[in-house]
């Protein structure tokens, strides 16, 4: 069986494109679950073996994939809905040793180029806690104990001269945290799920690799803690929605790689994604805030003012 060769960061993307019997995958599991009330889709891949890491081109670890139809729709009680939705489940993801962790949250992209502002987006709406603590203690929150965040933005290679994961690597060094929470922009497989999609997985991440421009790995094996990687796909190469509408147009048999073609360097992305971005930001913001310090709304508003 040849390893999967298509442009998607989804795990979900990965093991939907594997034609054989489920069998032939051993140490890949997939539990799915519909919740009706909130037409929220959960999905939890865990690849438990070096085998199904190489067929499905994904580093070993779980993998949990939100899909809400309506996420791209402007409804904020929808997006509080996936909000605390996601909290749960990056709360099933987090380490359970220490009662008051220390977090560095990174928010990976460039904030000059729309679809692929997303981390420095949620950054924005984030509640950052670790100064305070550090400098006031728990009084600094009428007692509570907090996790210590911190946030990073690092940029682009092109602007700083320097991988991502050697500056998150250099602060991971002088802050010592104990988990390091990295959010990007994703590519996706199927146009229908930008936008509409969060995965948050424990196996790190791979920055560019859905769009070909693979980058050095975050993972807790260059950075010595554990990472929990979160992202939206915002973008899907241009070959992929090609075939996409001439398959849905009744055309058999589509050669997507031969559509590819020269056109290799085309990803699409929706028109409205300036707004779509913005509320994804706060989206998965407040999903992170309430995860790491379940605080109610209001309390979340008045730190971040």
């Amino acid at each position: 069986m040849e390893q999967v060769q298509i442009r998607t960061d989804l795990a979900l993307e990965a093991r939907e494109s594997v034609s054989e019997k489920e069998e032939h995958l051993h140490g890949v599991q997939v539990e799915e679950e519909y919740k009706e009330e909130s037409e929220i889709r959960i999905t939890r891949v865990t690849i438990g073996s070096k085998n199904g890491a190489r067929l499905l081109g994904k580093a070993m670890g779980t993998y949990v994939t939100l899909e809400a139809p309506n996420m791209a729709h402007p409804d904020e009680d929808y997006h509080e809905e996936i909000a605390r939705e996601l909290a749960d489940q990056i709360k099933f993801l987090l380490p359970k040793k220490k009662e008051q962790l220390s977090i560095l949250i990174v928010g990976l992209g460039n904030r000059e180029v729309t679809a692929d502002s997303l981390g420095p987006r949620v950054v924005d709406n984030l509640t950052i806690t670790r100064h305070m603590v550090m400098e006031f203690g728990n009084a600094a929150y009428e007692g509570r104990k907090l996790p210590l965040t911190s946030s990073l933005v690092p940029g682009v290679m092109a602007k700083t001269g320097m991988e991502s994961q050697e500056i998150i690597s250099g602060v991971v060094a002088q802050t010592h945290p104990d988990l390091v929470l990295v959010i990007d922009a994703l590519a996706a497989r199927s146009i229908k799920r930008l936008n509409r999609t969060i995965q948050i997985s424990n196996a790190g991440i791979n920055p560019g690799s859905g769009v070909g421009n693979y980058r050095s790995a975050i993972q807790e094996e260059n950075l010595g803690v554990p990472v929990i990687a979160l992202g939206v796909p915002t973008v899907v190469d241009s070959a992929t929605l090609a075939a996409d509408i001439l398959e849905e147009s009744g055309v058999e048999k589509v050669d997507e790689e031969r559509l590819r073609g020269e056109h290799d360097a085309f990803m699409v992305t929706t028109r409205d994604i300036d707004q779509q971005v913005r509320d994804l930001g706060k989206v998965i913001g407040y999903g992170i805030n309430w995860a790491l310090q379940d605080l109610e709304i209001e309390e979340i508003n008045a730190l971040l003012s």
